[in-house]
């Protein structure tokens, strides 16, 4: 548990406590064992409660994540705040994966949109001059 160095008398020990159980203490003094009787209270360690949790019961099916085997509806949105500068694409129009999409000014810069994903653009939702906030939806298209 606790090592100790003491000196009495011009003698030195070394005093490892090794167990504390109620009010006898196992020590061992320059290498003797000792079994001490303590005549004081003996302020007993705290112990952090454990918290214990019910096994949760789950249903056939869940709490597993699906993929869908592609399709649907992606959404490109505003990496940053900024302004529409150029609107590169137009409903109808199939692009590829790290096609740009569109530019916009943003903290001075322009910045290219890129398509993360093939797919038919459905809906362009901004068009030059719009301000937006970063997340807005930019461009909607079906994969």
């Amino acid at each position: 548990m606790k090592k100790f160095s003491f000196t009495i008398r011009g003698n030195k020990y070394d005093v490892h406590l090794k167990d504390l159980e109620e009010n006898i203490a196992q020590m061992e003094v320059n290498g003797t064992q000792y079994e001490v009787e303590i005549h004081q209270d003996v302020k007993k360690p705290v112990k952090t409660p454990k918290l214990v949790r019910k096994e949760i019961q789950r249903k056939p099916g869940e709490g597993f994540i699906t993929k869908n085997a592609g399709g649907g509806t992606i959404k490109v949105n505003a990496p940053l705040p900024g302004n529409i500068f150029k609107v590169l694409v137009k409903e109808g129009d199939v692009v590829k994966k790290g096609d740009t999409l569109l530019v916009m000014e943003a903290m001075k810069m322009e910045n290219n949109v890129l398509a993360e994903k093939e797919g038919t653009i459905t809906s362009v939702k901004v068009s030059v001059g719009d301000a937006v906030l970063q997340n807005d939806v930019l461009i909607e298209m079906e994969q």
